[in-house]
């Protein structure tokens, strides 16, 4: 028999890894399901990542509506004319948000004005009821309107829309078009109406905004060559050329961020496998030392003993990887349902190999990683073992576990480099996970050692016992606090940082806070509107005046000059962009000087000092004291940079990114916004409906309307985290489920003993109860203070809001999964309560 252990026999032993894991299944298929869900988490999200990539690319034509379009924030220059003519634009467009009205039941609503020339789109369709509404509206002279705008207001095709001076029938219900998603859509719903109609509504007036757009097809063009020759040209222009192709790279990149959003999700999923595998094969293996000790008296080498159960750990991850590749795999079509109202287009679901080898070898990779520290002890234990019946002295040696704890770091590090596409987050990302695991373990530690220094000796039996069993042999308190710390932990931040997120578009519905905005209110109009809200009882809390420039030089180079001068560190952007200024006398709150000094009055013989915001310091390559000229409306106007600021663009009010002092531009032309704050919705309904009857150009913004929209993008955002979080929360319990069930193997031979010394089952039933809650209040309570710490950082340095921590963590997590791990622990004693102590032993061995 020695001879045949002494040499490697494959067959042999696949065998005993066979026989001796069938024997041990129940305690393997919770080590299974840790990987299981793990892996399924990975798989759906990066099958999901993969087709929505797919599909990208295949319809950014569709998308699009073109090949390639050239668009200008104004009405184009005789240079992007003659480009655009000798090009041979085949539609064009001109789009603007304004208020539009349904004379029907007086219903006003900001909409997305589209007034479209030619037979655009020229790839996919405009989606409409009926069918026919996309290809005949031009013709027939009416307006396709956003079908849910329609639904909102009750209005049916033949019904009327009023937009500025013109009224139009309503041909049909507006589905889908290229170039809209749901959310804009959401907040401005579009409203087609043929080019020749553009003039009479009478809305593109001073301070419009407008973006003239025209669309080409020329699907035998070299789109990145052309790019590449007219964007420099047509940048000097102050316009854009947008191809499918960038179009396509552009939601690529953003919806790589989602994806990446969900990886992380998904890889702490993953982590909390990882901590499940080592705990289940931790107590697995010290379970089957004694049988290793025999397997060694018999003669079987170290290499021998080692296989058997690396073979079996390698099974379990082969097994658990190909069971989560085929539930993720499922799982990712569900993705589309979840996600469809912040895509622009449907996803068609194909199956691709690489997700799926990819999580078949992570199951196989994690499981082998995180089982090598307890595998260790298979390799070092004495056959005398067998006579000790301890594995106290059990060492393993310290250069092989450092070797083992660098792997880990590394496939941790990798993941995550993989995952984040950068090698310093990725870094920041592990060292973040080794951290927060270091603070669990090492307040577990000093838990311990409080209760060994300060041991409760006048406390009863049952209750010094409890303590006792938390620093006994064979004890899992750092595991199962780990198992619970991390899982309490991911569920906590994700309402602490749900809650920061949806603070942000909290209205506080006070008197001095404006939830009405006019825009592009003309200098004729001030009285007429002023008048309007004095007759409603309503305060005008801003009246904002409005200049537009540009500008005309910096330090003495005309922009011209500036243009053409490569060697000029500058965002040449700035040179060609219509601003949009403002004059007053002081800063708001949303303000902060960050260099220089604030002046709000042009003094006589000093020349005008201008505050600038970082932003425009930075893009523009400004400095304090640097002379810049504007050019308003013709008119040279010299300044000089007195201040530069910081500004919270974050917020609601009115801000901008050019200040001059009064005294100097009050003669200048100029529309004004101004704001009120209406009480309710009804006072809101009746003011909007009256203004767009009187002053149809002014486009009214209600914030209530528009915070709606956003709270609802923001639930629809969170449900979608929570949903994924949903893989790591039930992964987290599953580890803790498989850490506490795994555990009993040793708790039933001390209770068998217990009941043989005379402890009656109320008594076992205390110690167990007892020592859970002890580890449930200790793991859950770390977790939600980590959780609380890490979101208040986040809240401070990302968020910049103040945090108002949700109390649900406390009062719910805390005692719901601290009675979870009691529940689990008492569940091991029923078989010991229930027969007889000898039985309980003949059954255990």
């Amino acid at each position: 028999m020695s001879k045949i252990y002494s040499k490697p026999n494959f067959q042999w032993l696949l065998k005993m890894a066979w026989r001796d894991g069938k024997a041990s299944l129940s305690r393997l298929l919770l080590f299974m399901a840790s990987i299981i869900l793990g892996i399924a988490a990975v798989v759906s999200i990066q099958l999901f990542s993969d087709n929505l990539k797919q599909n990208i690319k295949l319809q950014s034509k569709a998308l699009m509506g073109a090949d390639f379009v050239i668009d200008s924030k104004q009405k184009p220059t005789e240079k992007t004319q003659a480009i655009i003519d000798s090009l041979g634009a085949d539609a064009s467009e001109v789009n603007f948000v304004s208020m539009a009205a349904f004379p029907k039941n007086n219903g006003t609503k900001l909409v997305k004005v589209r007034a479209i020339e030619g037979a655009f789109p020229f790839y996919g369709n405009i989606t409409t009821t009926p069918k026919d509404a996309g290809a005949t509206y031009q013709n027939l002279g009416g307006a396709l309107v956003d079908a849910t705008l329609l639904l909102q207001y009750k209005i049916i095709p033949g019904d009327s829309i009023k937009i500025g001076e013109l009224t139009l029938p309503i041909i049909g219900e507006l589905k889908a078009i290229p170039g809209s998603t749901a959310i804009s859509s959401s907040v401005a719903p579009t409203v087609l109406i043929p080019f020749r109609f553009l003039d009479e509504t009478e809305l593109l007036q001073l301070g419009s905004r407008k973006e003239y757009q025209y669309f080409f097809k020329d699907p035998k063009a070299n789109l990145d060559d052309l790019k590449k020759t007219l964007e420099p040209v047509l940048e000097a222009e102050n316009a854009d050329i947008d191809t499918h192709i960038s179009t396509s790279k552009r939601l690529g990149r953003r919806y790589d961020n989602v994806s990446r959003f969900l990886n992380l999700v998904a890889f702490i999923a993953l982590l909390l496998g990882c901590i499940g595998i080592a705990s289940s094969v931790h107590i697995y293996i010290k379970e089957k030392l004694k049988s290793v000790a025999v397997l060694k008296c018999l003669g079987a080498s170290r290499k021998q003993t080692f296989l058997i159960y690396l073979l079996q750990i390698i099974s379990i991850g082969l097994i658990g990887g190909l069971i989560g590749s085929g539930i993720g795999t499922a799982l990712q079509y569900a993705f589309p349902y979840i996600l469809q109202d912040f895509l622009p287009f449907s996803v068609e679901i194909s199956i691709s190999a690489q997700p799926i080898i990819m999580g078949v070898t992570l199951g196989i990779l994690m499981s082998v990683l995180f089982a090598l520290l307890p595998l260790l002890g298979t390799w070092y234990v004495s056959p005398l073992e067998v006579l000790r019946g301890s594995e106290d002295n059990l060492q393993k040696p310290k250069k092989a576990r450092i070797a083992v704890m660098f792997a880990i770091a590394l496939f941790i590090f990798l993941f995550a480099f993989w995952m984040l596409k950068d090698a310093l987050n990725g870094l920041f990302f592990t060292v973040g996970i080794f951290i927060t695991v270091a603070i669990m373990a090492g307040i577990a530690q000093i838990f311990i050692k409080l209760i060994k220094k300060y041991f409760p000796s006048s406390w009863g039996y049952t209750k010094r016992q409890s303590l006792l069993n938390l620093f006994r042999p064979n004890n899992q308190t750092m595991v199962l606090v780990l198992a619970i710390g991390l899982g309490t932990f991911l569920i906590s931040t994700l309402y602490f940082t749900k809650d920061i997120l949806l603070a942000k578009t909290t209205i506080e519905n006070k008197q001095n806070d404006a939830n009405i905005i006019l825009m592009d209110v003309q200098k004729e109009q001030e009285t007429a509107l002023l008048e309007t809200f004095k007759s409603k009882g309503l305060e005008v809390i801003n009246n904002i005046p409005i200049i537009t420039m540009r500008m005309h030089s910096i330090r003495g180079k005309s922009v011209n000059e500036i243009r053409q001068d490569t060697t000029i560190k500058m965002r040449k952007w700035i040179l060609n962009r219509e601003l949009r200024v403002t004059y007053r006398n002081a800063l708001v709150d949303t303000e902060e000087i960050l260099e220089g000094e604030w002046t709000g009055k042009k003094e006589h013989g000093n020349p005008i000092y201008i505050s600038i915001t970082d932003n425009i310091a930075k893009d523009a390559n400004l400095k304090i004291g640097d002379a810049v000229v504007f050019n308003i409306q013709g008119v040279l106007k010299e300044t000089v940079v007195g201040s530069i600021r910081k500004v919270d663009w974050s917020s609601m009010k009115i801000n901008f990114n050019i200040l001059f002092p009064v005294g100097v531009l009050e003669n200048a032309p100029t529309f004004n916004v101004m704001t009120t704050h209406v009480p309710d919705e009804e006072s809101s309904a009746a003011l909007q409906s009256d203004l767009v009857q009187k002053f149809p150009n002014v486009t009214i913004l209600d914030l209530r309307q528009v915070f709606t929209i956003v709270e609802d993008i923001l639930d629809k955002i969170s449900w979608i985290i929570n949903f994924m979080a949903f893989f790591s929360i039930l992964t987290g319990f599953i580890v803790l489920i498989g850490s506490v069930r795994n555990s009993k193997y040793q708790r039933i031979k001390e209770s068998v003993l217990l009941r043989t010394l005379g402890a009656k089952s109320k008594q076992i039933l205390q110690i167990t109860a007892l020592e859970y809650v002890y580890l449930g209040v200790l793991g859950s309570l770390t977790g939600i203070l980590l959780a609380f710490i890490g979101s208040q950082l986040l809240a401070t340095f990302l968020f910049k809001e103040p945090f108002v921590p949700s109390v649900i963590p406390f009062l719910v997590f805390l005692p719901s999964i601290t009675f979870l791990v009691v529940l689990v622990g008492l569940s091991n004693l029923k078989s010991v309560l229930k027969s007889p102590p000898l039985e309980v032993l003949r059954k255990e061995v």
